[in-house]
């Protein structure tokens, strides 16, 4: 283990804050170090693995497509491509009718912030605050923490930050140049906060009223994680632009801008060299069926439920609140929260920061509920102050249950 960390640390450029884990093998919601230890992997690779690691139906489609054709540009027309067009259409809210296929999440913004403008002849994109959207110059511009940005500016103009779930604010901050107004419907690494029902509605509103594009953000929300296809679905809403990226095509790299009549560009407008590469299709094809078939939204919704009710039975003093929608959970704590992530890893628990606070959960949608029982164990204890009473490996006892 130590070599591979000594390898990686000197030629890597040191901008992960690296835990002391050597990951090699996944497998459904369970990962292994290179020492043989398991490990309940709720970071999912940020927010990726919602189908499981090494999901059979994944690793037989990009086997399949290898053998065939891997790289295809746009120029070109390709039958796989085509068939995930459709399908990402027929997924995705009545609005949407067409969709650009990138490579990431922060493309996916990038694109939209550029269609936006494009479309409307104005400038000006309105976000929220604990907004997060990517790490490239205009996902960074967007994003809302002063953290991200330090060092990094001058940062593209035209963009605004007013309180989420604050429509007062959003209506006063509205001008004759917004030409978007680009949101999150929960915010994850802002500390999974969820919006409020009325909220979104009354910015659904105004947007039609004022000539103003949607566009919701669901990079980390999308694909089944919170209970729905996508999370606006659970408000009514009826973005102009979806920008989707992690999930959707079983871990290998893919964005997608889904966009409605109102988006139109011409040739040579936008593009990507790799953006809907017949791989990643044939790989995002088979992920997306996975979903539909073993219905991962009602899993996710039951077994986050499942979770969050177990919690509550708890009486932690250090948690603040537990927020969640579907599988994506944000635990509040009321001190800072990496301690407590380290000592879920000694545990056999993997987990995520969402801010200086919140300790967020984003398994696998396949995690089974002796795994969620496992993954409730370790919280207990931890949180309690009674992490020495825990076997970081003792998953086996749990398998015989139902």
């Amino acid at each position: 283990m130590h070599a591979i960390r000594e390898l990686e640390d000197r030629f890597s450029l040191n901008v992960y804050p690296k835990r002391p884990l050597v990951i090699v093998k996944g497998e459904g919601a369970r990962v292994w170090d290179d020492q043989g230890r398991v490990y309940i992997d709720c970071v999912s690779g940020n927010g990726v693995a919602n189908i499981g690691h090494a999901n059979p139906a994944v690793i037989e489609a990009i086997t399949r497509q290898a053998q065939e054709l891997i790289t295809c540009p746009g120029i070109f027309y390709n039958p796989v491509r085509a068939r995930l067009l459709e399908k990402l259409v027929e997924i995705a809210p009545d609005t949407i009718s067409r969709t650009f296929l990138c490579n990431s999440g922060a493309e996916s913004i990038e694109a939209a912030i550029k269609f936006a403008r494009y479309t409307t002849g104005k400038t000006e994109i309105l976000c929220a605050t604990r907004g997060f959207h990517g790490r490239t110059l205009g996902a960074l511009s967007a994003t809302h923490h002063p953290k991200h940005k330090k060092g990094f500016g001058p940062l593209v103009p035209g963009f605004r930050h007013v309180p989420f779930n604050r429509f007062d604010e959003l209506v006063a901050h509205t001008t004759k140049e917004t030409a978007a107004v680009l949101l999150e419907i929960v915010q994850g690494e802002g500390g999974v906060h969820v919006g409020h029902p009325e909220y979104f509605q009354q910015v659904q509103e105004l947007c039609r009223q004022r000539d103003i594009l949607l566009i919701i953000d669901e990079v980390q929300t999308g694909f089944c994680r919170t209970g729905k296809m996508f999370a606006c679905e659970h408000f009514d809403l009826q973005p102009d632009i979806l920008c989707v990226a992690k999930a959707i095509a079983g871990g290998l790299p893919m964005g997608a801008v889904l966009c409605s009549e109102r988006i139109q560009l011409p040739v040579g407008a936008h593009g990507s060299t790799f953006g809907g590469n017949p791989l990643v299709c044939a790989a995002a094809h088979a992920a997306i069926d996975f979903m539909v078939t073993h219905k991962l939204d009602q899993q996710a919704a039951e077994k986050g439920q499942y979770l969050v009710d177990r919690l509550h039975q708890q009486d932690f003093p250090i948690v603040r609140e537990i927020r969640h929608l579907g599988l994506m959970i944000g635990i509040e704590l009321r001190t800072r929260v990496k301690p407590y992530i380290l000592k879920l890893l000694d545990a056999g628990v993997l987990a995520l920061p969402a801010g200086r606070t919140v300790l967020r959960l984003l398994p696998p949608l396949t995690i089974s509920y002796p795994e969620l029982d496992i993954v409730v164990e370790a919280l207990v204890k931890v949180l309690k102050g009674n992490e020495g009473n825990l076997n970081p490996n003792n998953t086996r006892k749990h398998e015989s249950r139902e």
